[in-house]
């Protein structure tokens, strides 16, 4: 209960923060619905007719009553509601970031186990280097290097797009996110492995493994009864950060591969001064993050009984 209270007000904060810095950029967010060259009164009756005009007070407890019954608002450019707009693209964004973040953790998981276990071995130290690289390597010049391996020299695989009908062209669809979910699973699997392998140190150092080893309990058996929860607690944390650092990510591999999803909307939106898109989709972000780190606080202490007790204690 004072975690979902916690969550509330946050996204309160983030409300408000959103709609405070929108109002501090420069110029009228009537000038979306003019062309060069508007009369007066026509700046006037644009004002009047989003709203612009009205005291800041006024705006402001319109937007949080409208955000109370889930409305986003009307696009200035297209007069569609903001909401099914926000919906439309995430059918693309919201798959996009879970196919990377699965690929991740497939990749993540067992590499970052063997680079801990075999440390002293040259493969150990190897997958090491290849995951420093892989970090600081930029997400974007990775996904240029696939489409060049795999869309341009073997053919395998469509370079970008997507296609118009979406989800029920599920095949055309399914090869269009390959290359996208693979740029992401790589560079975000090379950042996952490395608190991975420092989790599984931390359990190999550990003194209830030592001990579950001394009872007679062979390595492998201490390491997947013993050190596998404790090894997640930490490395929980982590996945919950890195997944919604992905999600606000996907804006720029939205933008190698061609995809429409919510980063593009976005770019669209403050290019044409579309307030109440860019509010809706800077909103439903803040949103998805925080709901992120809500559901990995919940998994953490669902993982480990102790976070429980100090939880209670705290109350």
């Amino acid at each position: 209960m004072r975690r979902t209270a916690i969550l509330v007000a946050s996204l309160f904060i983030a409300a408000v923060v959103l709609f405070a810095l929108l109002r501090l950029l420069p110029g009228d967010p009537a000038n979306a619905l003019l062309g060069v060259g508007a009369t007066q009164q026509q700046i006037d009756a644009a004002r009047a007719q989003i709203g612009s005009d009205q005291p800041l007070y006024v705006q402001f407890v319109s937007f949080i009553g409208n955000l109370a019954r889930l409305d986003l608002g009307t696009s200035f450019v297209s007069r569609a509601p903001v909401l099914q707009q926000v919906l439309d693209r995430m059918s693309v964004t919201l798959p996009l970031t879970l196919f990377g973040f699965v690929l991740a953790i497939v990749i993540a998981v067992p590499l970052g186990i063997v680079a801990a276990v075999r440390s002293d071995r040259w493969y150990g130290a190897a997958i090491s280097v290849v995951s420093q690289l892989g970090v600081a390597i930029p997400v974007f010049w990775v996904g240029i290097l696939l489409v060049a391996l795999f869309a341009i020299n073997l053919r395998w695989l469509p370079s970008g797009g997507f296609p118009l009908r979406g989800w029920s062209n599920f095949g055309e669809a399914a090869t269009g996110m390959i290359l996208p979910a693979l740029t992401i699973g790589l560079v975000m699997g090379a950042s996952l492995l490395r608190y991975v392998r420092a989790a599984t140190l931390d359990v190999l150092g550990s003194d209830y493994l030592r001990t579950a080893r001394a009872l007679g309990a062979g390595f492998s058996e201490a390491l997947l009864r013993h050190g596998l929860r404790n090894g997640a607690v930490p490395v929980i944390s982590i996945l919950g950060i890195e997944l919604a650092t992905t999600f606000l990510g996907a804006v720029v591999i939205e933008r190698v591969f061609s995809l429409p999803g919510l980063g593009s909307m976005l770019l669209l939106a403050i290019q044409q001064r579309d307030y109440p898109n860019v509010q809706g989709i800077l909103f439903v972000s803040t949103l998805m993050v925080l709901l992120v780190g809500f559901a990995a606080d919940l998994v953490q202490r669902l993982v480990d009984p102790r976070l429980r007790g100090r939880m209670s204690v705290q109350a």
